[in-house]
């Protein structure tokens, strides 16, 4: 996967070089490009997988920054209007992750997002204790967090 990635990136340099565009659009179509070719190109089922993760990590992404955008608007706005909307409550998350690697990344995702803070992870690491802002219920919170993000980042990281 990393083999396929390098070579994706040196495909994308090789198109600014033979453009001669040296800008941020002109090598996203070089690794679009890139990934295109090598995708036709690839006949070997174990580096399949880098051509399915790719679009995920893009649409992980977009999802994350505008779940980010939509979290900064809703706290701009309670902090901007003179009633306060806010339900702070804290909530046990069971976690899905396993490893601890996936464990952090999960846990600077949710804290990266206003309005939500983890306050610790249980012993045996099958729980986050998170701090949230704008709690309507707890269930709904957590199904959010599953649904959302943790899926989302399962599915690039496995």
């Amino acid at each position: 996967m990393i083999k396929n990635f390098l070579l994706n990136l040196l495909l994308s340099f090789l198109w600014v070089a033979l453009t001669g565009s040296l800008s941020y659009n002109g090598f996203l179509i070089g690794f679009i490009l890139g990934f295109f070719v090598l995708w036709i190109m690839n006949r070997n089922e174990q580096d399949r997988k880098y051509f399915f993760r790719v679009p995920k990590v893009f649409s992980f992404a977009f999802y994350f920054l505008f779940q980010m955008l939509k979290a900064n608007i809703q706290v701009a706005y309670d902090v901007i209007t003179p009633k306060y909307f806010f339900r702070p409550g804290i909530v046990r998350y069971p976690l899905t992750a396993q490893s601890d690697f996936e464990i952090n990344v999960l846990s600077t995702l949710i804290s990266l997002t206003p309005g939500t803070l983890i306050l610790d992870i249980s012993e045996d690491k099958k729980a986050l204790y998170i701090h949230a802002m704008y709690l309507k219920t707890p269930e709904i919170f957590v199904k959010q967090l599953k649904e959302g993000i943790e899926r989302r980042l399962l599915e690039i990281l496995r």
